[in-house]
């Protein structure tokens, strides 16, 4: 007599919700291991060091683009970094951002300001988010009105905006001057002596490096922050969520949904999407509207348009 019974079917990866491929993602050996982030520092440090050795056969035509995009996805290495990847031994991971692949600032100064970023409660308030591009009332005479105006469009942001982010902390370590900002800057100035010095034997003039590669690389970091924070009432409507294509997402890590790394910043890269995919609906209803469909109708719509009100509404 045949048998009624029969072996249930078990649903592919790629049959399953979005929520369950989370749960099955967050609790394999590999994302355990932090194995993307060993991987992504392993292509970001042997890219970049693959493109100086052979930069004569590469040539400032290829060489340079991909040098622009490995040092600003270096700094979203350090973004990783910070925030406690791949392992929970803070010093460990500083060891692995503390190189000056990208110029302008030490490794120390942009984690003790990207964290206090971080608090919710003072998001985009000037003089006290280090990362806002909002002034107070008290603060509008800091930078004439037409220069903030065109630093919040994206041609500004692009521009202007790496020059006046690194003299704004250059000043802010100048006025400082105290024990731990000197060492700090030193220990900064050292590596940095030594890379370029490095760069010059491999035929790159550190100055080529500086203004032809690290500057528009920060400008391209700049790209993910043109509007990546609004100053409103509602705390979850402060932080963008930009449903960006691929490129984007690898380039910046998934921190186009930024909305999701406010509210859970310890979740390595490799989450990000997989949460904002599992609860999607639920994210855009907490973020207020404020949602973007990808980065070059962002750039192109704020062009010669200020994407934020340069004055803090609440400050």
């Amino acid at each position: 007599m045949p048998s009624s019974f029969h072996t249930p079917s078990i649903p592919s990866f790629k049959q399953r919700s979005e929520e369950q491929r989370l749960q099955i993602a967050r609790a394999s050996w590999w994302s355990r291991l932090e194995l993307p982030t060993w991987g992504l520092i392993a292509a970001i440090y042997g890219g970049w060091l693959a493109c100086v050795l052979h930069w004569q056969a590469l040539g400032p035509w290829l060489g340079t683009p991909l040098l622009i995009v490995l040092s600003a996805w270096y700094m979203s290495l350090q973004h990783e970094l910070i925030h406690g990847h791949p392992t929970r031994n803070a010093r460990l991971n500083a060891l692995f951002g503390q190189l000056p692949l990208a110029v302008w600032y030490p490794y120390a100064v942009y984690r003790d300001s990207h964290l206090a970023h971080h608090n919710s409660d003072t998001l985009t308030l000037p003089g006290i988010d280090p990362e806002t591009y909002y002034v107070s009332q008290a603060e509008t005479g800091a930078y004439g009105a037409r220069l903030r105006r065109f630093r919040n469009t994206s041609s500004g942001r692009l521009l202007i905006g790496p020059a006046l982010a690194w003299s704004h902390t250059v000043r802010t370590a100048w006025l400082a001057r105290d024990r731990k900002t000197l060492l700090v800057w030193g220990g900064h100035a050292v590596l940095l002596a030594a890379m370029l010095a490095l760069l010059q034997r491999a035929g790159i003039s550190p100055l080529f490096y500086i203004a032809a590669i690290a500057y528009p690389a920060l400008s391209l970091t700049m790209v993910r922050s043109l509007f990546e924070h609004r100053a409103v009432e509602s705390e979850h409507g402060r932080s963008v969520i930009n449903e960006a294509g691929w490129p984007w997402r690898l380039l910046f890590l998934n921190l186009n949904y930024h909305l999701v790394h406010h509210l859970h910043p310890g979740l390595p890269w490799f989450h990000l999407r997989l949460a904002y995919l599992a609860k999607r609906e639920t994210y855009l209803a907490c973020s207020d509207g404020f949602v973007e469909r990808g980065y070059l109708r962002l750039l192109w719509r704020y062009r010669s348009t200020p994407v934020i009100t340069d004055v803090h509404p609440f400050a």
